[in-house]
């Protein structure tokens, strides 16, 4: 490309450059009407395209030079433009003829063209600056109709304004110019109003017709759908175009009911929310455009009310009914259902609607007993409990919302009380009663029966409703004895367990439930004890007697005839039923009651004589053991069994030394046929 051609298309490009701004400076100035704006652009292209025209890319070389034709350097003409002169003459007026009519100059010298060129620039510019002036300095050309702009679409649009509806907006005012005469913003409170009933200009009439909560939009309105001719006093002049910039809050109808959207359902659904029911949910309560004006969450704390018996605004009335425990629903309501013309005087204003995002966390009616859900009865079931009963059970208490707030899983240790006695709060009391060794039972208590309108003060609120699912462990009766059950006796048994005698047993031992507690079947080795001795427990005390060798028994032994409140200390739980199933091993006759030694034979007349080995008129310690032993082993007496021998020569030795001095005299010496109050030979 050589000078020429790069001048040329530079020229080319500052032309449709001017022919771009002319485009943009008319369309800015949006309020001329249309045809007005399409004449401007055709005008700044016309002209362009003759400066095109003008700077057609052709090379310079090849056009003829204007100066072509006239006198040779020696002064005379070419013979054929001599011959052709009148023509010539002619066609070159008819191309200044051309050319005056701004027709492309192909036969211009290169000078004129870019005179030409330079005038038609200077001419572009000139253009594009008068029409920017000419196109927003000049008096606006009144609109058709009204312009919308839509500058903001929620993602969600609910609900449409439609006419007769009622809304509530914020706008700004201003001219076109972008001065501000009015904004409902600077009165904090905003525009309400109903659509389509002339309450309004026209043209904001037609303009709120299909917007949508939080919509923003900018609406300009011609005069004639404004205020005309006559304007609005000193604020707006006569036949203003005005733009508002509109954002929608709220849109309802006097028709409106509520609203509700159940969004999260559970699965079991065992009552729903009736009239003159109590309540206990949460909720987040909102204006239509999302402005949250309470919440319990932030309180931490429910919201507890009468449903249906006019407690609460209509609308949430209304929402609440038909409701489980555990749902979740958004509530919507009108503001005749809600809190009216007046609002709430600080967060909610005058006619709003008001959404409530909504979950029931508990229900109960003051009517209401206790619920008893039977989970599983064992069978048999000998024994149901009754009212005096002390119990034995584990729990988990929870909330009618699933709430956990205690277990006594998690002391590992049940919960001992009587039943039918006030020991615990009312609905545990009754729904306690009734339950067998082993059942498994959901109990529901209403907060009257429960921990009332105060709850505990941390863990259950007031008000609840509570549910517990309890396992009994065990019970018993105070007045209860030892129950025996002969499972296995042998055809012969003529000779029976009592008091004194010396018995071996096997047992395996357990608590209501089936825990486990102990078995000498583990250790390969009988229990061997004196029947009424003490060495037992009384209920199995009870159990051995009038047993015989072979015979197998089944005993239920009530607390208080076994370890008591206290228990064996991880063994035992306290205040524990206990189970053992024994068996008669080996038994041993014991000594009269009251005897600890006894003769076989007649005794000898000498007795002392012959324990004083030494013949010093005096019985020491070990003539006294040595003889008594001698007399079991030779079989002319008898120890009573399951003691320690030595023990027992000891303490009879010990109650014929009558002045403990070690040694008996034969003044101190008696037999325990001549004693009455020592337990002697």
């Amino acid at each position: 490309m050589n000078v020429n051609e790069a001048y040329s298309t530079v020229v080319v490009c500052v032309c449709w450059s001017c022919v771009g701004d002319v485009v943009y400076l008319v369309s800015s100035c949006d309020y001329r009407p249309t045809v007005w704006r399409f004449h401007v652009y055709i005008s700044a292209v016309r002209y362009c395209a003759c400066v095109i025209r003008g700077t057609q890319i052709l090379p310079f070389n090849s056009i003829p030079d204007r100066d072509q034709g006239k006198k040779t350097r020696t002064g005379s003409r070419r013979p054929e433009e001599s011959e052709q002169s009148g023509e010539k003459r002619k066609r070159k007026r008819a191309i200044t003829t051309v050319t005056s009519h701004g027709y492309p100059p192909y036969f211009l010298s290169v000078k004129e063209r870019r005179v030409k060129m330079n005038q038609c620039v200077h001419g572009m510019i000139y253009l594009a600056v008068l029409v920017a002036f000419a196109a927003c300095d000049a008096p606006p050309v009144p609109l058709d109709d009204i312009v919308i702009e839509k500058t903001f679409v929620p993602e969600q649009c609910v609900r449409a304004v439609k006419v007769g509806d009622y809304v509530r907006y914020h706008y700004n005012g201003m001219f076109p110019d972008g001065k501000k005469f009015d904004s409902s913003y600077d009165r904090s409170s905003t525009y309400n109003v109903y659509v389509g009933k002339k309450q309004l200009i026209e043209g904001m009439d037609r303009a709120l017709v299909g917007m949508c909560v939080n919509e923003r939009r900018l609406v300009k309105i011609p005069p004639q759908l404004a205020y005309g001719k006559e304007g609005y006093g000193d604020v707006i002049p006569s036949d203003a175009i005005l733009h508002f910039d509109v954002l929608l809050l709220d849109v309802w109808n006097p028709d409106d009911v509520v609203q509700m959207k159940t969004y999260y359902t559970p699965e079991n659904c065992s009552r729903k929310v009736e009239v003159s029911d109590y309540v206990r949910y949460h909720y987040n309560g909102t204006l239509l455009d999302g402005t949250l004006f309470d919440s319990s969450h932030t309180r931490m704390r429910t919201y507890d009310t009468y449903v249906g018996i006019g407690w609460l605004i209509a609308g949430m009335d209304q929402g609440l009914l038909g409701m489980c425990v555990g749902e979740k629903r958004i509530i919507t309501m009108p503001p005749s259902l809600g809190y009216g013309s007046n609002g709430d005087g600080s967060d909610i204003p005058q006619q709003a609607s008001l959404v409530f995002d909504v979950v029931l966390l508990d229900l109960h009616n003051p009517k209401d007993g206790v619920s008893i859900i039977n989970q599983d009865i064992p069978q048999p079931c000998h024994r149901k409990s009754v009212a005096g009963d002390f119990i034995r059970y584990h729990y988990n208490g929870s909330l009618l919302d699933g709430t956990f707030f205690d277990s006594s899983y998690s002391r590992n240790r049940t919960y001992d009380t009587y039943v039918g006695k006030g020991y615990v709060i009312g609905g545990m009391d009754e729904g306690l009663i009734g339950v067998c060794i082993g059942e498994k039972r959901r109990i529901i208590i209403p907060p009257h029966l429960g921990y009332g309108e105060e709850g505990t003060g941390t863990k259950i609120p007031g008000s609840a409703v509570l549910v517990f699912d309890i396992h009994i462990i065990d019970f018993h009766n105070p007045s209860d004895t030892v129950v025996i059950t002969t499972n296995y006796k042998p055809v012969v048994c003529e000779t029976l367990a009592k008091k004194g005698d010396f018995v071996k047993y096997h047992y395996n031992a357990s608590l209501m439930d089936g825990s486990f507690i102990d078995s000498t079947y583990n250790y390969g080795k009988t229990y061997n004890i004196v029947l009424g001795a003490n060495q037992v427990v009384p209920g199995m005390e009870e159990g051995l007697k009038e047993m015989c060798v072979g015979e197998r028994r089944h005993l239920v032994i009530p607390p208080h005839l076994g370890y008591g409140e206290r228990g064996v200390d991880g063994e035992v739980p306290a205040s524990a039923v206990l189970i053992f199933d024994i068996e008669m091993i080996e038994m041993e006759a014991g000594l009269p009651d009251g005897y600890m030694f006894i003769w076989n034979e007649d005794v000898s007349a000498d007795l002392f004589t012959e324990m004083d080995a030494d013949k010093d008129l005096q019985v020491l310690a070990s003539e006294f053991s040595d003889y008594i032993l001698r007399q079991v082993n030779e079989g002319k007496g008898r120890l009573a069994p399951g003691f320690d021998a030595y023990r027992i020569i000891e303490n009879m030795f010990s109650n014929q030394d009558r002045n403990g001095d070690g040694k008996i005299t034969e003044d101190e010496f008696k037999l325990k046929a001549d004693e009455t109050t020592h337990d002697e030979l």
